[in-house]
């Protein structure tokens, strides 16, 4: 319990580095990214605070599978970045709850038609979540995260095609396709977003894609074309990769 105690103060004042100029972090031997990293939450030390423990390890393993580590140059992956906490910081808050849901609905719709679901954001999560770990447990007798690699992969292949039909489960009104395009959606902008709202983690993910991030001016770049970018990138906070 010490031990807790002791990380959680470390993290805090870690935490408090980045309120200081880029000259005494230097001093001190850290970069403002890297203060910034380190006192990021772990993901494995995480509490979520809108899901459930099972969607919690739903969530982390469809990540890692949307978003694997290793990729082109060996970028990050969706789970070295904090995007699950990300996804649950978020549906927690406004992204989550927020949308126009006046009826009527049809969910069978064309797609010119516009948002026919009759979720929330928060809704689609949790419901595609407990019938794709349903049907989980009926072909495999597991839940989802319990299923091997290659598995995990064919089952969101399948449920993104359609090929896991969610009105033989009892939901008519969500189809798979919809479930992966929103958990797919908030996974790339848990990847790519600033560091501030919870993902994206000591900003590995702008870092690996040459994205300067929110800094103020970088006009004599901009007609530079085939040119790496050799600045790193800087947070909405000023932290600096």
């Amino acid at each position: 319990m010490l031990l807790q105690k002791e990380t959680t103060r470390r993290k805090f004042l870690l935490g408090s580095l980045l309120a200081l100029p880029l000259g005494e972090l230097v001093f001190k031997g850290l970069t403002a990214a890297q203060a910034a990293e380190m006192a990021a939450p772990e993901l494995l030390d995480y509490k979520p605070i809108f899901f459930s423990a099972d969607e919690w390890q739903f969530v982390m393993a469809a990540c890692d599978r949307l978003i694997p580590a290793g990729g082109k140059g060996k970028a990050p992956g969706a789970l070295e970045t904090n995007v699950p906490i990300f996804i649950d910081q978020q549906m927690h808050g406004d992204m989550g709850s927020e949308i126009y849901m006046q009826g009527p609905f049809n969910p069978h719709a064309p797609a010119t038609m516009g948002y026919q679901i009759p979720f929330r954001p928060q809704q689609i999560l949790q419901t595609g979540i407990r019938l794709v770990n349903s049907w989980c447990q009926q072909q495999h007798q597991k839940a989802f995260h319990e299923l091997e690699i290659a598995d995990r992969e064919a089952v969101l292949t399948q449920v993104q095609k359609n090929q896991i039909v969610f009105a033989d489960l009892g939901e008519s009104a969500l189809q798979g396709s919809q479930f992966f395009s929103e958990l797919l959606s908030n996974t790339k902008h848990g990847y790519l977003s600033d560091p501030m709202y919870g993902g994206n983690k000591g900003m590995k993910a702008w870092i690996a894609i040459g994205f300067p991030g929110a800094r103020a001016s970088y006009m004599e770049w901009v007609k530079q074309h085939n040119v790496p970018y050799p600045l790193g990138p800087i947070s909405i906070k000023g932290e600096r990769a």
